[in-house]
Protein backbone atom coordinates (compact mmCIF):
# COMPACT_ATOMS: atom_id res chain seq x y z
CA UNK A 1 0.00 0.00 0.00
CA UNK A 2 1.43 3.35 -1.10
CA UNK A 3 1.21 6.23 1.61
CA UNK A 4 0.28 9.49 -0.41
CA UNK A 5 1.23 13.01 1.20
CA UNK A 6 -1.64 14.72 2.15
CA UNK A 7 -2.33 17.54 0.55
CA UNK A 8 -3.07 20.59 3.28
CA UNK A 9 -5.93 22.56 2.23
CA UNK A 10 -5.52 26.16 1.84
CA UNK A 11 -6.35 28.35 4.69
CA UNK A 12 -9.66 29.98 3.70
CA UNK A 13 -9.35 33.80 4.26
CA UNK A 14 -11.14 35.65 6.99
CA UNK A 15 -14.00 37.03 6.44
CA UNK A 16 -14.40 40.70 7.39
CA UNK A 17 -16.39 40.11 10.35
CA UNK A 18 -13.62 37.76 11.88
CA UNK A 19 -10.87 40.02 10.97
CA UNK A 20 -12.90 43.08 12.38
CA UNK A 21 -13.10 40.52 16.21
CA UNK A 22 -9.53 39.69 15.71
CA UNK A 23 -8.06 43.07 15.07
CA UNK A 24 -10.18 45.09 17.35
CA UNK A 25 -9.04 42.17 19.76
CA UNK A 26 -5.43 43.68 19.34
CA UNK A 27 -6.76 47.04 20.43
CA UNK A 28 -8.34 45.87 23.62
CA UNK A 29 -12.03 45.52 22.44
CA UNK A 30 -13.85 42.40 22.19
CA UNK A 31 -16.72 42.51 19.37
CA UNK A 32 -19.75 39.71 19.51
CA UNK A 33 -20.23 38.62 16.07
CA UNK A 34 -23.52 40.22 16.18
CA UNK A 35 -21.83 43.71 16.62
CA UNK A 36 -18.88 43.11 14.50
CA UNK A 37 -21.66 42.51 11.59
CA UNK A 38 -23.71 45.61 12.92
CA UNK A 39 -20.52 47.45 12.31
CA UNK A 40 -19.06 45.41 8.79
CA UNK A 41 -23.02 46.35 8.00
CA UNK A 42 -22.69 50.35 8.41
CA UNK A 43 -19.52 50.03 6.13
CA UNK A 44 -21.85 48.65 3.68
CA UNK A 45 -24.39 51.35 3.79
CA UNK A 46 -21.96 54.29 4.06
CA UNK A 47 -20.40 52.53 0.60
CA UNK A 48 -24.16 52.67 -0.80
CA UNK A 49 -24.85 56.07 0.13
CA UNK A 50 -21.37 57.57 -1.02
CA UNK A 51 -22.22 56.57 -4.54
CA UNK A 52 -24.70 59.66 -4.13
CA UNK A 53 -23.67 61.83 -1.59
CA UNK A 54 -19.98 61.43 -1.42
CA UNK A 55 -19.59 61.45 2.46
CA UNK A 56 -15.52 59.36 2.31
CA UNK A 57 -12.76 59.34 0.20
CA UNK A 58 -12.35 55.65 1.43
CA UNK A 59 -14.20 52.81 -0.44
CA UNK A 60 -13.13 49.56 -0.37
CA UNK A 61 -14.64 47.50 2.34
CA UNK A 62 -11.35 46.46 3.31
CA UNK A 63 -9.89 50.17 3.68
CA UNK A 64 -13.07 51.09 5.60
CA UNK A 65 -12.64 47.73 7.97
CA UNK A 66 -9.35 49.15 8.64
CA UNK A 67 -9.09 52.84 7.90
CA UNK A 68 -12.73 54.00 9.46
CA UNK A 69 -13.93 51.12 12.12
CA UNK A 70 -10.66 49.94 13.88
CA UNK A 71 -9.05 53.42 13.21
CA UNK A 72 -12.17 54.39 15.31
CA UNK A 73 -11.48 51.91 17.81
CA UNK A 74 -8.40 52.15 18.55
CA UNK A 75 -8.84 55.06 21.19
CA UNK A 76 -11.36 53.10 23.32
CA UNK A 77 -8.94 52.75 26.31
CA UNK A 78 -8.76 56.92 26.14
CA UNK A 79 -12.25 57.62 26.96
CA UNK A 80 -13.02 59.43 29.89
CA UNK A 81 -16.44 59.90 32.18
CA UNK A 82 -19.82 59.06 30.54
CA UNK A 83 -21.14 61.96 28.07
CA UNK A 84 -19.03 61.79 24.88
CA UNK A 85 -18.80 64.35 22.04
CA UNK A 86 -17.01 63.74 18.56
CA UNK A 87 -16.65 67.10 17.01
CA UNK A 88 -16.67 67.27 13.16
CA UNK A 89 -17.57 63.51 12.94
CA UNK A 90 -18.12 63.60 9.43
CA UNK A 91 -19.99 60.02 8.44
CA UNK A 92 -20.03 58.82 12.17
CA UNK A 93 -16.39 57.98 13.19
CA UNK A 94 -14.84 57.23 15.60
CA UNK A 95 -18.45 58.12 16.91
CA UNK A 96 -20.50 55.36 15.83
CA UNK A 97 -18.07 52.39 16.68
CA UNK A 98 -17.13 53.91 19.94
CA UNK A 99 -21.07 54.31 20.69
CA UNK A 100 -21.62 50.77 19.82
CA UNK A 101 -18.65 49.13 22.34
CA UNK A 102 -20.31 51.28 24.65
CA UNK A 103 -23.48 51.00 25.53
CA UNK A 104 -23.73 52.97 28.96
CA UNK A 105 -22.09 56.24 27.48
CA UNK A 106 -23.95 58.62 26.00
CA UNK A 107 -22.65 59.86 22.68
CA UNK A 108 -23.20 63.57 20.53
CA UNK A 109 -21.99 63.55 17.64
CA UNK A 110 -21.56 66.61 15.95
CA UNK A 111 -21.03 68.13 12.02
CA UNK A 112 -21.80 70.92 10.19
CA UNK A 113 -22.76 69.33 7.25
CA UNK A 114 -25.97 68.30 6.88
CA UNK A 115 -25.76 65.49 4.19
CA UNK A 116 -23.04 63.92 6.63
CA UNK A 117 -25.92 64.11 9.94
CA UNK A 118 -28.49 62.91 7.84
CA UNK A 119 -26.11 58.89 7.15
CA UNK A 120 -25.21 59.30 10.92
CA UNK A 121 -29.32 59.50 11.76
CA UNK A 122 -29.77 57.05 9.13
CA UNK A 123 -26.96 54.66 10.50
CA UNK A 124 -28.11 55.42 14.12
CA UNK A 125 -31.66 53.68 13.01
CA UNK A 126 -29.90 51.18 11.32
CA UNK A 127 -27.94 50.03 14.28
CA UNK A 128 -30.45 50.12 17.08
CA UNK A 129 -28.48 52.79 18.83
CA UNK A 130 -30.22 53.98 21.62
CA UNK A 131 -27.15 56.23 23.13
CA UNK A 132 -26.45 58.17 20.27
CA UNK A 133 -27.71 61.83 20.03
CA UNK A 134 -26.51 63.50 15.76
CA UNK A 135 -26.88 67.13 16.02
CA UNK A 136 -26.37 69.29 13.09
CA UNK A 137 -24.13 72.47 13.77
CA UNK A 138 -20.84 73.96 14.45
CA UNK A 139 -19.06 72.64 17.31
CA UNK A 140 -17.31 76.50 18.58
CA UNK A 141 -21.76 77.27 17.91
CA UNK A 142 -22.93 75.06 20.16
CA UNK A 143 -23.91 75.87 24.01
CA UNK A 144 -24.28 72.37 25.67
CA UNK A 145 -26.29 72.74 29.54
CA UNK A 146 -22.99 71.18 30.74
CA UNK A 147 -19.59 70.28 29.86
CA UNK A 148 -18.80 67.12 27.87
CA UNK A 149 -16.73 64.43 29.77
CA UNK A 150 -14.84 63.20 26.85
CA UNK A 151 -14.28 65.59 23.44
CA UNK A 152 -12.78 63.54 20.51
CA UNK A 153 -11.89 65.05 17.50
CA UNK A 154 -10.36 62.75 14.78
CA UNK A 155 -8.22 64.63 11.62
CA UNK A 156 -10.64 68.15 12.57
CA UNK A 157 -8.05 70.99 12.20
CA UNK A 158 -4.61 71.75 13.20
CA UNK A 159 -4.42 72.20 17.13
CA UNK A 160 -4.25 75.95 16.90
CA UNK A 161 -7.86 76.22 15.02
CA UNK A 162 -9.17 72.38 16.66
CA UNK A 163 -8.93 73.76 20.47
CA UNK A 164 -10.81 77.40 20.01
CA UNK A 165 -13.05 74.88 18.13
CA UNK A 166 -14.28 72.34 20.76
CA UNK A 167 -13.94 74.80 23.72
CA UNK A 168 -17.49 75.58 24.16
CA UNK A 169 -18.11 72.19 24.86
CA UNK A 170 -15.26 71.80 27.21
CA UNK A 171 -14.97 72.16 31.14
CA UNK A 172 -11.97 72.27 33.47
CA UNK A 173 -11.95 68.43 33.20
CA UNK A 174 -13.00 67.36 30.02
CA UNK A 175 -10.63 65.40 28.32
CA UNK A 176 -9.87 66.18 24.66
CA UNK A 177 -8.89 63.40 22.62
CA UNK A 178 -6.96 64.81 19.18
CA UNK A 179 -6.26 62.11 16.95
CA UNK A 180 -3.31 62.41 14.31
CA UNK A 181 -1.51 60.75 12.18
CA UNK A 182 2.42 61.70 12.92
CA UNK A 183 3.54 63.18 15.96
CA UNK A 184 2.74 66.98 15.18
CA UNK A 185 5.34 69.05 16.68
CA UNK A 186 5.13 72.25 14.90
CA UNK A 187 0.69 72.43 16.33
CA UNK A 188 2.65 71.47 19.68
CA UNK A 189 4.46 74.61 19.85
CA UNK A 190 2.10 77.34 18.77
CA UNK A 191 -0.76 75.29 21.08
CA UNK A 192 -3.04 78.05 23.10
CA UNK A 193 -1.54 78.95 26.51
CA UNK A 194 -4.90 78.25 27.86
CA UNK A 195 -4.33 74.35 27.32
CA UNK A 196 -2.01 72.06 28.29
CA UNK A 197 -1.16 68.72 26.72
CA UNK A 198 -1.85 65.63 29.28
CA UNK A 199 -0.87 62.94 27.91
CA UNK A 200 -0.03 61.32 24.21
CA UNK A 201 0.31 57.60 22.56
CA UNK A 202 1.12 55.86 19.82
CA UNK A 203 -1.66 54.13 17.94
CA UNK A 204 -1.08 50.75 16.08
CA UNK A 205 -3.65 50.35 13.94
CA UNK A 206 -3.89 47.12 12.71
CA UNK A 207 -3.76 46.49 8.76
CA UNK A 208 -2.85 50.45 8.53
CA UNK A 209 0.68 51.30 7.38
CA UNK A 210 0.75 54.60 8.13
CA UNK A 211 1.66 56.70 11.61
CA UNK A 212 -1.08 57.15 14.24
CA UNK A 213 -1.12 59.43 17.67
CA UNK A 214 -3.62 60.51 19.94
CA UNK A 215 -3.29 63.69 22.07
CA UNK A 216 -5.23 64.06 25.35
CA UNK A 217 -5.23 67.92 25.86
CA UNK A 218 -7.53 69.70 28.72
CA UNK A 219 -7.78 73.45 29.36
CA UNK A 220 -5.11 75.22 31.97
Amino acid sequence: MINRPRVCEKERPLSLDDRLIRDAATLGVVLSPPDAARLIALTGELAEWNKTHNLTAITGPEAMLTHHLLDSLAIQADLAGTRIADAGTGAGFPGLPLALVNPGREFTLIDSNNKKIRFVTHAVALMGLKNVIPVHARSEALKPAKPFDTVVARALAPLPRLLPFVAPLCGRHTRVLAMKGRWPEAELKELPKSWQLVSSRELQVPGLDAARCVLVLQKR
